[in-house]
């Protein structure tokens, strides 16, 4: 089924009460998605090098159509130009996954900072930051760093 606009901006609201799998999995893409674009707004100068990363990213993590990616991809673009801080989106990627998820979605985040083959000192401190808010370990932030380094080619 096709998911409009409208109802992915409605997914990044606080979960109510009795929300479906299907609201609860919307909000999961959406706050995913932003980060994302965040990691990947972070170094302005490389954007079209980043975004097919970002898409592979959000291919690999969520079962999504293509039509749905990309618009998926579109609103997230819009909220991370709106937002006023991360805290919105880490804080519901923490309710639900598990610590090897959040894991996961660090090193994916990563991978965008690490698309054109270096890492900027802005999408440096954000990864930091990104890593905090998500509770990741320290040692766990790292391997993911360094998977992800590789995986670019060692950057």
């Amino acid at each position: 089924m096709l998911r409009t606009i409208s109802d992915l901006f409605e997914a990044l609201k606080p979960a109510r009460r009795g929300a479906s799998p299907a609201e609860q999995e919307h909000a999961l893409q959406l706050a995913t998605a932003v980060l994302l674009v965040e990691v990947m707004r972070a170094d302005a100068a490389h954007l079209e090098t980043e975004k097919p990363v970002v898409l592979a990213a959000l291919r690999e993590k969520f079962a999504l159509a293509e039509d749905e990616l990309a618009r998926l991809y579109e609103l997230a673009g819009e909220r991370s130009i709106e937002a006023t801080d991360l805290h919105g989106f880490t804080s519901r990627l923490n309710a639900a996954f598990d610590e090897p998820q959040r894991v996961r979605i660090l090193e994916l985040l990563w991978r965008v900072a690490y698309a054109d083959g270096r890492l900027d000192a802005h999408e440096n401190h954000l990864m930091r930051r990104l890593a905090d808010l998500l509770h990741v370990r320290r040692a766990d932030a790292i391997g993911a760093k360094l998977r992800a380094e590789r995986d670019a080619g060692g950057a």
